[in-house]
């Protein structure tokens, strides 16, 4: 930390011990609308979160479908980095809290039992170093946890710098854990983040998150379960292509076992490096979340995205689309012969309906399209795309 940021913190120390501790949570929670989970497909604005006496609380959609109430925080705004796009970056002109692990626990707990907030997801700024952070958090899931007996759902950021150790008891005690990448690669975090190492401090954890699962027993995870993982890039702050994000993203699911991707689209914060840096347009986050879930779970090949230009996706039209546009506007799907994995090719058809058109043709052929509308498919979507016993969909004009 050089002198300029040790005098800003010794400020933020003195401001901290005067502010009250509702207060403090008003501020942290206030400051975390950058941060993704769960199944929400783009970061939320405060506005769109519920207000409880000004703090903010997050919904949130576990991975079986259950909504939650997510209270979503820094343990402390004081940062010791100075990452160019980040507004907790060192140096930054701007008020700072912190929180002790036990108080922090507590106060959590007393929204947690009037009902307010069922989940917790919690992440700091890197003050002392990336290993005492990382302490600072184990130490308040573990109150949480075995001293104040929290069963909901906890997400807990590992940080910059943690040891192997740490890694391990994050993932003992919390149902999800996360590091943030921010860039796709060495060079493009450098642009983004010239204090942080691509390769020992971000990826190197997520790889011992991976090794764990594969090679130690769950039995002392919690709930017998290893927690899941996720990392989040910051789309546009660096100008890589999305080639690039969704290469590395590719890797993360395939490697990593990665359970999700997220994508900040990357908006400049007064007092800082990017400050005049354009913003990323919304749509383009839209289209690499779209893109990356045809990595994931449609059984896409990065080399099959439909990429133009220098690398990017077509932003006016959605990936899957534009790849059908290219691939089967002249070679049609037969709905009553394809595998699984050709069905999920076609716009309109994931996962849960290409197992429907599979279990509903083991009993009949399917010919018109009002069938397939009785099984919940977009066929608006998916017409131009199929055949239905030998002839096109699209032109059964009488259907729609």
């Amino acid at each position: 930390m050089d002198a300029t940021s040790a005098i800003a913190y010794q400020e933020h120390l003195f401001y901290n011990r005067n502010m009250e501790p509702i207060n403090r949570l008003k501020l942290l929670s206030s400051q975390m609308s950058f941060e993704a989970d769960v199944d929400a497909s783009t970061t939320l604005p405060p506005e769109a979160c519920s207000r409880v006496d000004d703090i903010y609380i997050h919904p949130a959609v576990m991975p079986h479908g259950r909504k939650i109430r997510l209270l979503k925080t820094l343990l402390s705004s004081a940062c010791e980095r100075d990452c160019f796009y980040c507004p907790f970056r060192a140096g930054r002109n701007f008020r700072r809290a912190t929180f002790k692990p036990e108080d922090f626990a507590c106060l959590f707990m007393q929204l947690h039992k009037a009902n307010l907030a069922d989940g917790l997801f919690v992440s700091s700024g890197v003050a002392g170093g990336g290993m005492r952070t990382q302490d600072q958090l184990l130490d308040t899931a573990d109150i949480l946890r075995t001293k104040m007996g929290f069963k909901g759902y906890l997400h807990l950021k590992i940080m910059p710098g943690a040891e192997k150790a740490q890694v391990l008891r994050a993932m003992q005690l919390a149902d999800r854990v996360s590091v943030n990448l921010e860039a796709p690669n060495k060079k493009r975090l450098a642009q983004l983040a010239p204090r942080k190492v691509f390769w020992e401090e971000l990826l190197q954890p997520l790889r011992w998150v991976e090794e764990i699962r594969r090679t130690k027993s769950p039995h002392n995870a919690w709930k017998g379960k290893w927690a899941s993982s996720t990392t989040q890039f910051v789309a546009g702050g660096a100008d890589e292509s999305d080639l690039e994000l969704l290469s590395t993203t590719a890797r993360g699911y395939k490697d990593l076992g990665l359970a999700r991707t997220y994508f900040m689209a990357f908006n400049p914060v007064p007092d800082t490096p990017l400050e005049n840096k354009s913003a990323t347009p919304a749509l383009r986050e839209l289209r690499l979340y779209q893109a990356s879930f045809l990595l994931r779970d449609y059984g896409f090949d990065l080399e099959e995205l439909p990429f133009v230009g220098e690398g990017n996706l077509p932003l006016p039209t959605d990936p899957k689309m534009a790849w059908a546009e290219i691939n089967l506007k002249h070679a049609p799907v037969e709905v009553n012969a394809a595998t699984p994995r050709e069905l999920l090719r076609v716009p309109g058809i994931g996962p849960k309906l290409a197992k429907k058109i599979v279990g509903a043709r083991r009993t009949r052929q399917l010919r018109d399209l009002s069938q397939l509308k009785k099984l919940g498919i977009a066929t608006g979507r998916a017409a131009p795309y199929l055949l239905l016993g030998g002839k096109k969909a699209a032109q059964q004009a009488r259907l729609f």
